[in-house]
Order: structure tokens, then sequence, then C-alpha cells
């Protein structure tokens, strides 16, 4: 199984709640800190994911990565900070609309 197979999951996770949560009032600012969140996530995991493989810590059989690389680190590292930025703020939005509903009906 490559790195890319492990990550669809994940990334299907995420596209289908953040579209779910689109119906959420204020999704143009979710998506805005979103997407400066995911900035400094992908900056900060291009740097550490370089020094580590560059320092030898591990590294990633070429047959199970796409070849696409920044610098040294696989382009399916950064699937990881792309769900965290953007499916966190979604779920949380999602949560806090669920909690709204059930005190307004109590």
């Amino acid at each position: 199984m490559t790195y890319l197979l492990i990550s669809l999951p994940f990334l299907a996770v995420t596209v289908l709640t953040v579209a779910v949560s689109a119906r959420v009032p204020g999704i143009g600012r979710r998506l805005l800190v979103s997407s400066a969140a995911f900035v400094v996530l992908f900056v900060l995991t291009a740097i550490f994911d370089n020094l580590m493989i560059s320092a030898g810590l591990f590294t990633y059989p070429e047959p199970l990565i796409s070849g696409i690389r920044i610098f040294l680190a696989p382009i399916e590292d950064f699937a990881y900070p792309l769900c965290l930025a953007f499916g966190l703020p979604a779920l949380a939005a999602l949560l806090a609309q669920k909690t709204a509903r059930k005190k307004e009906s109590a």
C-alpha cells in the first residue's frame, strides 16, 4: 500500500466534513483562517520533515511514494497538515451547531 492510498481516506473525510459544514454560518471566515493555518503548517512540515529526512531519522521507500517531493519530503506528507487545517475547524463548526440546536430545543 502506498502512502497516497493511506492518505486518501483522511482526505475524503476532510472534504466531506468541509462540504457538510458549508451550511454552517461563517464558512468564509473558517476557510480564510484554515488557509492561513495550512500555510503555517505547510511551512513547518516542509522545514522539519526535510531536516529529519536529511538527518537520516527516517526514509521513504521509493515504490511507496508518488515521486513528487518538496526538497526531500514526499508530497504525501503534506496531506496531514491539510486535513488538520481544514477538517478540524469544519468539525468544530458542526459540533458547535449541534450543541446550539440541543440548547434551543431544551
